[in-house]
């Protein structure tokens, strides 16, 4: 049971990293932008916290500073499709091969950094339950940050006007702009949010997930973001189980290592990645599925008088 409970706590853990990069993701396309820079952002924001946590010691000025990061290349990229009407995928593809060279470039100095040690929390009472204490009330706040994030996209999309609009705005843009909506502007606001998202999971990973900055230590946690919307259908709850099963299956690798299970260690390095695309290929079965879910003018220019 101890074990299962370790298990349990570290897929808490590795599914809030991509919860909130995934969310983030979710905000941008329901306002019809997709980004493919997620990997890129993350690990800009990644070294972007990493150095602000060894110069100030300061963990939550490091989720700041990596989500200030976050912010600004996703306002750049969002200038470059929404005002310059440049073609979505290969801006984000081009800002994702930007942040991996330029968060390599600006981190070799802080490859030999450590932080201190790291602080302990817990939630007192619920904390010494069996089982369930060390499973999910011993969590950084960041873990329970991303549940009430959930919870707040979730009404912010489907019970608030401003929601109502960005959503209109994603499927309609034409219709929302005659309405006098300014959709450049709301679409730009909504890449920057999720930016910013994006900045906090990728500084999360670097000053508490692992702690210590290495070259590449996204690895990937950025596209899985992005399948996870798909896989999710564009729902913020469904993104949350979504990060918890893949969570899941990352920390499952390590603790059937941990085990002893006689299993190629490159076999379950992979597991992850197979995993996505496997739920991606059986969502896609249903392709009218799909187009329900899915916002009507996502990956499409906005011309606007057109």
């Amino acid at each position: 049971m101890d074990a299962l409970a370790l298990l349990l706590a570290a897929t808490f853990n590795a599914g809030t990293v991509l919860a909130i990069a995934a969310l983030g993701l979710l905000i941008n396309e329901r306002a019809g932008i997709v980004n493919l820079g997620a990997e890129g952002m993350m690990l800009v924001a990644a070294i972007a916290g990493f150095a602000t946590a060894v110069h100030t010691g300061n963990d939550w000025l490091a989720f700041g500073a990596g989500a200030l990061a976050g912010a600004l290349l996703a306002a750049a990229f969002g200038v470059l499709v929404i005002w310059l009407n440049t073609n979505q995928y290969a801006t984000g593809l081009a800002l994702s091969l930007f942040g991996t060279g330029f968060s390599a470039f600006a981190g070799i100095k802080y490859t030999q950094e450590k932080l201190s040690e790291r602080p302990h929390f817990e939630i007192p009472g619920l904390a010494d339950i069996p089982f369930f204490g060390p499973a999910m009330f011993k969590q950084h706040p960041m873990v329970y940050f991303a549940v009430l994030l959930t919870v707040a996209i979730a009404w912010f999309l489907y019970r608030s006007r401003a929601g109502l609009v960005l959503r209109a705005i994603g499927e309609s843009p034409e219709s929302a702009h005659a309405l006098g909506y300014p959709v450049r502007r709301i679409r730009l606001a909504a890449v920057m949010v999720g930016g910013a998202l994006c900045g906090v999971a990728g500084a999360y990973i670097s000053v508490i997930y692992t702690p210590l900055w290495v070259e590449g230590m996204i690895a990937g946690k950025g596209w899985i973001a992005l399948a996870l919307t798909t896989f999710a259908t564009w729902r913020p709850a469904r993104v949350l189980l979504g990060a918890y099963l893949f969570g899941g299956v990352t920390m499952l690798q390590f603790h059937l290592q941990g085990e002893g299970v006689q299993i190629a260690s490159q076999f379950l390095t992979m597991l992850p990645y197979v995993a996505t695309i496997v739920v991606l290929v059986l969502i896609s079965r249903n392709a009218n599925f799909i187009k329900v879910n899915m916002p009507a003018s996502i990956g499409k220019p906005f011309f606007p008088g057109s």
